[in-house]
C-alpha cells in the first residue's frame, strides 16, 4: 500500500507540468486506471472532461495516450462542468470517467479526478490499488496493435449535460421574470450555465465566461465572488450564481448583493423538500465545518445534521450508506443525489430559484434559513513534530473545550497539504471564540517553533 502519494482528498493535484502534474504521470495515469477497469471482451470505453486552463491540452492528450495503449476508447467532451462528466459516465455507459481540473485553484494548477462507472468518485481502496499500478507500469498488460483504442470527441455532450440540468428544474415553473447575474469564473461551465438558464426563461447576465487559459479563477467566481455580488446590485438582479472552475460548488447572492453560504442553500432545500415530502435520511448530511447555526435550525424542525471529516468525498460516502439526499459543505459543493452523483452548482442553484418562483418571495427573505453562530477559523504553521500530539497543545484543546462548556464547538484539524494545523470555533459568545482561536494557534506555534 502506498498510502495515497498521489491522491489526495479529491483526485492528483499540483503545479502543472511539474511532478505529480505533468505528462508522464497523466500518461501512467491513463496506463493504470485503464488496465484497472479494464474486464470483459467488450469495446471498453472511457469519457474526459476538463476546464479551460492551457495544461488542459497537455494532460489530455498524455491521459488519453495511457488509455489507448491498454485498448480503451476515449470520448473526448472539451471543457464541460465535474459533475456532467459524472453523468455522462453512467449515460454513456463508459468504464471510466475523467476530470481534468484543479477546481478552484488559479490557473497554474490542474488535477486529475476518476469517477467510477456508476458516476461516483473513486474509494481510498481504489485509488490505492491504482497507484500501485501507477508505480509499476510493468505490471500494466498493454493491448496489441490491434486492439488498441480509439478516440473520438463528442460534438454534443453540452447540450445532453443542458438537458439534463434542465429536467432537474420543476416542470410547471418557469424562470421568466427573474433577472440572474451568473459568473462562471471563466471555467468549465461557461457555456453551459448560462444557456441552461435562458432556455429556463430567464433574464442572463453572464460575467466570467470569457476564458483565456490563464483566467479561470482570476478575481472571480465562487472563491473570489465580490465582482458577482457587485453586478447584482448594478444590473438590479434577483439573484446572484457564483460558480467556481468546475462548477462543482456555488456562492449565491441575494438581490441586495449579499452572500448566502452552502449551510443557508442546504437548508433552504432541505425545508424545501422535507415539507413536499421528498427529503430522505430523516435530515442532511454537512462536514464538521458547518456551522452550529444550520444543526440547531434542523433540530427544531425535527431533523438530523450527520457530521463527516471535511470532503465532499466523505459527505457522498455517508449519505450513499445511510439514504441522505441532500449533503455538502459551506463552501458551496452541494450535494443532491436524487440527480447527481456529485457536487454540482448549477443544480442546486436551480432548486433555489425552485423555491424563489413558487414562494414568490424573494432571495434576501427566503435565503436567511437561520442566524449563523460566529465563526473564527485560523490556520496554525509548524515546523516540527506531530503538533496534535504534543501534551501541551492537548491541555490547551481542553481547556478551550471546557471554557465553552457545551455552547460551542471547536475543531482542529491538519492540512492535507501543508504544515498547518487548522482552528476553528464557533459560539454564542465571539468575544470568547475569536480569544479561544488566537490562543491555540499561539500554543501550536510556540510548541513546534
Amino acid at each position: 500500500m502506498l498510502g495515497n502519494r498521489y491522491f489526495g482528498t479529491d483526485g492528483i493535484r499540483g503545479r502543472a507540468n511539474s511532478w505529480p502534474m505533468n505528462a508522464e504521470t497523466a500518461l501512467r495515469v491513463g496506463m493504470a486506471a485503464g488496465s484497472f477497469f479494464r474486464n470483459g471482451n467488450h469495446r471498453h470505453r472511457v469519457v474526459i472532461g476538463k476546464d479551460t486552463r492551457l495544461s488542459g491540452y497537455m494532460i489530455e492528450q498524455a491521459l488519453s495516450a495511457g488509455f489507448l495503449s491498454v485498448g480503451m476508447d476515449v470520448f473526448f467532451f472539451g471543457p464541460l462542468p465535474t459533475p456532467a462528466v459524472a453523468m455522462l459516465t453512467r449515460s454513456l455507459r463508459a468504464d471510466i470517467g475523467v476530470m481534468i481540473s484543479a477546481s478552484h485553484n488559479p490557473f497554474h494548477d490542474n488535477g486529475i479526478k476518476l469517477f467510477g462507472p456508476d458516476g461516483y468518485k473513486l474509494s481510498d481502496e481504489r485509488e490505492t490499488e491504482i497507484e500501485s499500478l501507477i508505480e509499476q507500469p510493468g505490471d500494466v498488460e498493454l493491448a496489441e496493435p490491434g486492439a488498441l483504442g480509439r478516440g473520438k470527441r463528442i460534438e454534443d455532450a453540452q447540450a445532453r449535460y443542458i438537458e439534463f440540468a434542465k429536467r432537474t428544474f420543476p416542470k410547471d415553473l418557469r424562470l421568466e421574470g427573474l433577472r440572474v447575474v451568473i459568473d462562471c469564473a471563466n471555467g468549465a461551465s461557461y457555456r453551459v450555465a448560462p444557456a441552461a438558464l435562458w432556455e429556463l426563461g430567464a433574464e442572463v447576465i453572464a460575467i466570467g465566461v470569457d476564458p483565456d487559459g490563464y483566467n479561470i479563477n482570476h478575481k472571480c467566481g465562487s472563491t473570489a465572488p465580490q465582482r458577482m455580488c457587485d453586478k447584482v446590485r448594478e444590473m438590479r438582479a434577483d439573484i446572484g450564481i457564483a460558480l467556481d472552475g468546475d462548477a462543482d460548488r456555488v456562492i449565491l447572492a441575494d438581490e441586495t448583493g449579499t452572500l448566502i453560504d452552502g449551510d443557508q442553500v442546504m437548508a433552504l432545500i432541505a425545508n424545501s423538500w422535507a415539507e413536499a415530502g421528498l427529503l430522505k435520511g430523516g435530515g442532511i448530511v454537512a462536514t464538521v465545518m458547518s456551522n452550529l447555526g444550520l444543526e440547531r435550525h434542523l433540530g427544531k424542525i425535527g431533523l438530523n445534521l450527520d457530521r463527516t471529516r471535511v470532503g465532499d468525498r466523505y459527505v457522498v460516502e455517508h449519505m450513499r450508506a445511510n439514504g441522505f439526499n441532500i449533503g455538502g459543505e459551506q463552501s458551496g459543493h452541494i450535494v443532491l443525489s436524487d440527480f447527481s452523483t456529485t457536487g454540482d452548482g448549477l443544480i442546486a442553484a436551480l432548486q433555489v430559484m425552485a423555491v424563489v418562483r413558487s414562494s414568490g418571495k424573494p432571495v434576501s427573505e427566503l435565503c436567511r434559513v437561520f442566524d449563523p453562530l460566529p465563526q473564527v477559523l485560523k490556520s496554525a504553521r509548524f515546523h516540527n513534530g506531530q503538533p496534535l500530539e504534543m501534551e501541551p497543545v492537548k491541555k490547551a484543546i481542553a481547556a478551550a473545550e471546557e471554557t465553552l462548556n457545551g455552547h460551542g464547538r471547536l475543531v482542529i484539524r491538519a492540512s492535507g497539504t501543508e504544515p498547518l494545523i487548522r482552528v476553528m470555533a464557533e459560539g454564542d459568545d465571539e468575544k470568547l471564540v475569536r480569544r479561544l482561536v488566537s490562543e491555540l494557534v499561539d500554543v501550536i506555534e510556540h510548541e513546534t517553533a
